[in-house]
């Protein structure tokens, strides 16, 4: 073998060693000169799934240490600010337990601590056909329908009375099955304002409820005007026989319970009268009444 190709390719190795000795100095250096020192902060997280409606216990929860720079807004430091707290968003096994998930302490346990301030949870009693076949689950939107006899009216009609409404829970269960199975309960609680509690409450006693489940997505409010059972026929509406929809005013009200004054009588017609001589007598005809003759003047 030729011994110049040797010697060049020995100090080419060389070479390389020394380069890579040096450069591995120069970033041991750097690195220990300038240690960059990690904050850690306490965060508190679930040690187990916490379920929506559960209040919070000691034993649920643990700490965690992570970069200061990476704790979460609205996170816990302190186990003892988080417990005896119910629960109104799920929260998962190892997630940071946040104040946005949780309800403040004292504001009771289960369906309560869900209910935002000025809303209401009203319940409806259902059955297969009612529930939709049991598919009507927590977090779904529904409208609701009323069919009966609105008074004074001959036909019955069904109307749409709430729409995009919010289920809270079906039976007990709070929060929807895993799996999108149904859920068979007897009862389903809705979040309502208090003006569509009352309507709520007013179609349940007059009326037969309906609910009828539509897209979570569809935030859309429909106007329609009912139905009533001529119409399934093909008859149209008889406009007599529709209910007043309209409030009188209260003037016009005063107006007409006003006793009606009486219509005074023509007056009497006014009687000609004819002069009559006949030789030297003078005698008065009246046209068009009894005759009554006078003396002679």
């Amino acid at each position: 073998m030729d011994r110049r190709f040797l010697t060049v390719l020995a100090m080419s190795i060389v070479l390389a060693l020394v380069v890579s000795a040096v450069f591995y100095q120069v970033s041991a250096r750097a690195a220990h000169g300038n240690p960059k020192q990690v904050e850690f902060r306490d965060l508190v997280t679930a040690s187990q799934p916490l379920p929506v409606g559960a209040t919070i216990r000691r034993e649920e929860l643990k700490l965690t240490k992570i970069p200061v720079n990476l704790f979460p807004h609205g996170g816990f430091s302190k186990v003892e600010e988080v417990i005896d707290r119910p629960v109104v968003s799920n929260i998962l096994l190892d997630e940071p337990v946040l104040e946005g998930r949780l309800a403040a302490r004292g504001s009771g346990s289960g369906l309560a601590p869900i209910i935002p301030p000025g809303m209401r949870a009203v319940s409806v009693r259902v059955n297969d056909v009612v529930g939709v076949a049991g598919f009507v689950l927590p977090g779904m939107r529904v409208d609701v329908l009323v069919t009966g006899r609105p008074p004074n009216y001959s036909g019955t009609i069904t109307a749409t009375v709430l729409q995009n409404i919010v289920v809270l829970s079906a039976g007990q269960t709070l929060q929807p099955e895993s799996r999108g199975q149904a859920i068979n309960a007897p009862v389903v609680t809705l979040l309502v304002t208090p003006e569509q509690a009352e309507t709520l409450t007013l179609a349940g006693n007059e009326g037969r409820i309906q609910l009828v489940l539509r897209n979570g997505g569809d935030q859309l409010t429909e106007k329609t005007t009912g139905r009533e059972t001529a119409e399934l026929f093909g008859f149209r509406k008889n406009k007599a026989d529709e209910p007043e929809k309209t409030a009188t005013h209260p003037r016009s009200r005063a107006a007409s319970t006003q006793p009606a004054v009486a219509a005074q009588p023509p007056p009497a017609p006014v009687a000609e009268e004819v002069v009559v001589f006949r030789g030297n007598q003078r005698s008065v005809e009246v046209v068009g009444a009894s005759k009554s003759p006078e003396g002679a003047k």
